[in-house]
């Protein structure tokens, strides 16, 4: 059957003539319309009007590799938008040999899989994005080039979209080196489904198969949810499938507009994305050393009845780690927590460590105590925790012989005992009512005589400070 024009029939195209998928020949229309049907008419209609701006006419039924570059020029980096379109080219509606241009059933057949399909499906699109050979194979200095273009243009795409919920690239540490170790650590986690060692260095060779892909995008659902965001905001096609809210929290930093955090934009997403999901949508700035001064009291009066957090430090070496507190911090010579607590680092390198069920040592937090320790920690034991800040603030330590026991993490700071460069910590999600409560009520507020006492004494009380209303977000 001769092919002729393309019309839409029902939101979703049809080749003319062949409108009975029982009529030999339809494979092509009957293939489109199955994968077509996992979305709306709407959401087709939205595919369709992205496809149009891509090939600036929209009588056009296939667009090539420069002009589908330049039309995204403003929205995605060309390494990027290249390997989107040998993604849509391997795309098979109709058992023809590839083109060297795009169809419009090629296109929406890859948006739709890639935000709706299998990991199956997802690997035969993600593959040749990588640069598979004609075996269908990948190499690993490949799919760390992959993965550098693909968090930088998801930050790239974020940025231009005004998408960064409050965070800027001017208010977080240096992304260039962020996409990189950020990149290594999600391609540390590709291997062969069959068993075998990790991909641990680029500078490997080793090869890896379609199944490896697939059971690598099911492991790692980080690398769609980049894909996700790339694709939808790029294309301004179904945002709402762009999972902005879980990858990016929004950033309320008070009153501290000129703060510039420790992490960098790559590290907020991998962090995040491993924290409870109701903890996931913000972050508010409790502490730092740069805008409250370097002391364990203040320290404590910001962190103590704010519920989940997330505490940052750079030590003297240059190193970057921390710990996120599931649950919320009390001064009390006790362990605290629960087992969804864990210990991270940045960098040099950027890993999670995770409980072991070798104790319950989650959280630790005490103060003005003779007989206890004085300071805050997390994992290990009294004296070897895995991570520690004495409360003669400005030193700690990070001992693991070899490991933690209860997080299983190595040493995390540049040396066992370190010295404080710099410390943030990020209160989670939203306050339970119960703390809200808490907040707004302390014995000093009626009674003003024992507030200036420890004034004069230069003590300040730990909710001081913390019931300001909350600035706007920026």
């Amino acid at each position: 059957m001769e092919r002729t024009a393309d019309v839409t029939v029902g939101g979703a195209y049809k080749v003319a003539g062949e409108e009975e998928s029982s009529v030999m020949g339809n494979v092509e229309s009957s293939g489109y319309q199955r994968r077509a049907s996992r979305v709306p008419p709407e959401e087709r209609a939205q595919i369709e009007k992205s496809f149009d701006n891509l090939s600036r006419n929209p009588s056009k039924k296939c667009v090539g590799l420069t002009t589908f570059q330049d039309s995204l020029a403003s929205s995605l980096p060309a390494s990027m938008s290249q390997r989107i379109f040998h993604g849509m080219q391997s795309v098979d509606v109709s058992g023809a040999p590839a083109a060297p241009e795009v169809t419009r059933e090629q296109h929406a057949v890859f948006i739709i899989e890639l935000l709706r399909g299998t990991a199956e499906e997802k690997s035969a699109l993600i593959a040749p994005m990588i640069g598979a050979d004609n075996s269908g194979k990948v190499t690993g200095p490949r799919v760390q080039q992959f993965l550098e273009d693909l968090i930088g243009a998801a930050v790239h795409v974020l940025h231009q979209q005004n998408a960064l919920s409050g965070w800027s690239l001017e208010n977080t540490r240096d992304c260039d080196s962020g996409v990189r170790t950020l990149a290594t650590q999600l391609m540390s986690q590709l291997q062969e489904p069959s068993g075998g060692p990790p991909l641990v260095s680029a500078e490997l060779s080793s090869s890896f198969s379609r199944a490896a892909i697939e059971d690598w995008l099911y492991k790692v659902p980080m690398v769609s949810a980049l894909l996700r965001v790339v694709v939808t905001l790029g294309f301004s096609v179904l945002r709402q499938s762009g999972d902005v809210g879980c990858l990016v929290p929004r950033c309320r930093r008070g009153k501290a507009l000129s703060f510039v955090s420790l992490l960098d934009l790559p590290a907020i997403m991998y962090l995040n994305a491993h924290l409870p999901s109701e903890m996931q949508y913000k972050w508010r700035l409790l502490f730092s050393t740069r805008v409250h001064g370097e002391s364990f009291s203040q320290l404590c009066g910001h962190v103590v009845d704010q519920g989940p957090s997330l505490l940052v430090l750079r030590d003297a070496g240059g190193f970057i780690f921390g710990g996120f507190a599931a649950q919320n911090w009390e001064v009390k010579p006790q362990f605290q927590g629960d087992s969804r607590c864990f210990l991270f680092t940045v960098s040099p390198h950027l890993d999670i460590f995770t409980y072991t069920g070798y104790n319950d040592h989650y959280m630790y937090l005490n103060h003005s105590q003779q007989t206890m320790p004085n300071g805050l920690g997390m994992g290990g034991q009294h004296d070897y925790f895995g991570l520690w800040i004495d409360s003669n603030f400005g030193k700690g330590h990070s001992k693991a012989k070899p490991r933690c026991t209860t997080y299983n993490s190595p040493q995390l700071s540049a040396t066992e005992d370190f010295c404080i460069d710099a410390m943030e910590v990020w209160g989670l999600g939203e306050l339970s009512e119960e703390l809200q409560i808490k907040n707004k009520k302390s014995i000093l507020d009626a009674d003003p005589e024992a507030k200036a006492l420890l004034e004069m004494m230069g003590r300040t009380r730990q909710s001081e400070g913390l019931r300001d209303k909350e600035d706007e977000e920026t």
